[in-house]
């Protein structure tokens, strides 16, 4: 299908020179005299790109872009004059047109502008595809009251530019929301910085937070960015922020006070655009009366707050989330989706899930792995998830010492074993695999061929 051009002229010979030489070209040409007419055929005929002749009767050039800005935004308008002046270049770039062209009207020009505003608002087409697909990636999933209530004060919060603090358990999900607000805010083409204040030593927090310069201390051997001046003119999440120490709290206050900072070791003040959001598992308000965090800051950050409730309080999500984390897992495996009985997901409903929505997808992913069969039944749902097999693992352990072949016997124990593990770790396969000292590949391959023998 060929790019359909509209050209609006109040001049007749300039309409039909440009529709000669378009349609030799392959575009399909569609034409109107005034500004009125123009808005008629791009309501009626959605042309890919727009010739717009500033100085027309009634309604001019300009008036028309805003118009048209107006019903159809994307749409790409290139202006043509035969009275260009800077003040009417401005006038049309602020009003939203692609670009400029001046009579007489030089063909190459008219064809490269053209397509160059194609390729234009093609990458734009795909933008917003990728925004869809990235915010349909990072949504939290769920149709409870709970969610709803959530998703209205995530669209409510994101177009300002106000500090935000998520607060809410491990593993709810905090993370999700402050990349679906960034993605939902005025700045969702920018950087999207993350910095977990937890995981970082006290001693490196400032340089990963400020950056720093070459010599700044000894292990400065270059020049170091921080994460404000990573983040410029996107979003900064500070995750977990009530980790974070007190001189290093005071440092980013000032920061937010001043919209300035300094990198270590620097003499240059360089200015903060940044959105900030914050997220916590941490009671703030406790944490300032135990003297661990300051209350200065907390009011800097709290201006809108946003609690993500557990999965306890959304239940009636989980078979949905079940659902698509199998669908997750079969897609990154390759293999075919698990499908899950209806007593098997009833146990899953009714589990309190201390660990949220994480423990939830640990415990999908290592059923994914150990599972063999394609359907998940009750009896493969392990304890504490299962409150019913616990006479079956006593029962097994039990039976090791009745067993006369020690190899067999310490094969079976091995998988005891990481199972057990698994249970205390709740499913999180890395997390299990460093606490066993071994690799989660390892752990894999032995539940493989285990469940292989049985």
């Amino acid at each position: 299908m060929y790019p359909a051009v509209l050209i609006v002229d109040d001049e007749v010979t300039i309409i039909e020179s440009l529709k000669g030489i378009l349609s030799d070209d392959g575009f399909e040409v569609i034409h109107a005299y005034n500004g009125y007419e123009a808005l008629k055929k791009i309501e009626a005929e959605s042309p890919d790109i727009v010739l717009l002749d500033i100085w027309m009767p009634g309604m001019d050039g300009i008036e028309t872009l805003k118009e048209i800005k107006k019903i159809a935004p994307n749409l790409p308008v290139v202006m043509i004059t035969g009275h260009g002046t800077i003040e009417s270049a401005v006038d049309a770039t602020k009003s939203g047109a692609y670009d400029f062209l001046e009579k007489p009207l030089s063909i190459d020009k008219v064809m490269v502008t053209i397509n160059n505003a194609l390729n234009f608002r093609k990458l734009e087409e795909e933008n917003i595809y990728l925004r869809k697909k990235s915010i349909e990636k990072n949504s939290i999933t769920g149709t409870s009251p709970a969610v709803q209530k959530l998703y209205g004060e995530i669209m409510s919060a994101a177009p300002s530019d106000a500090s935000i603090l998520i607060t809410g358990e491990n593993g709810t999900g905090k993370e999700l929301v402050a990349r679906t607000i960034h993605q939902f805010s005025l700045r969702p083409e920018q950087p999207f910085i993350i910095i977990n204040c937890a995981a970082i030593p006290k001693e490196n927090l400032d340089s990963e937070l400020f950056g720093h310069e070459k010599g700044a201390f000894e292990e400065a051997t270059s020049k170091n960015k921080g994460k404000f001046e990573l983040a410029s003119e996107g979003t900064l999440f500070l995750d977990e922020i009530g980790d974070m120490n007190i001189n290093t709290q005071a440092k980013i206050l000032r920061s937010l006070e001043s919209k300035t900072f300094q990198r270590i070791g620097g003499g240059r003040t360089l200015h903060m655009d940044v959105r900030l959001i914050a997220s916590s598992n941490k009671n703030l308000e406790k944490e300032i009366e135990a003297g661990n965090f300051r209350k200065d800051l907390y009011f800097r950050l709290n201006v809108i707050p946003i609690l993500v409730p557990p999965l306890r309080d959304r239940k009636e999500d989980i078979p949905m989330l079940v659902d698509m984390f199998l669908e997750k897992l079969s897609n990154q495996s390759s293999e075919k989706k698990k499908t899950i009985s209806e007593n098997a997901l009833n146990l899953l409903v009714d589990y309190e899930w201390p660990g949220n929505v994480r423990e939830l997808k640990n415990l999908l992913e290592r059923l994914s792995i150990m599972v063999e069969k394609d359907h998940i039944d009750m009896g493969d749902i392990p304890q504490p998830y299962n409150p019913g097999c616990k006479s079956v693992k006593l029962a097994e352990k039990e039976l090791l010492l009745y067993e006369d072949d020690l190899a067999l016997a310490k094969k079976q124990f091995e998988k005891d074993f990481i199972k057990q593990k698994l249970d205390l770790e709740g499913g999180d396969l890395i997390s299990a695999a460093k606490k066993l000292g071994t690799s989660v590949k390892y752990i894999k391959k032995i539940i493989h061929i285990l469940n292989e023998n049985h």
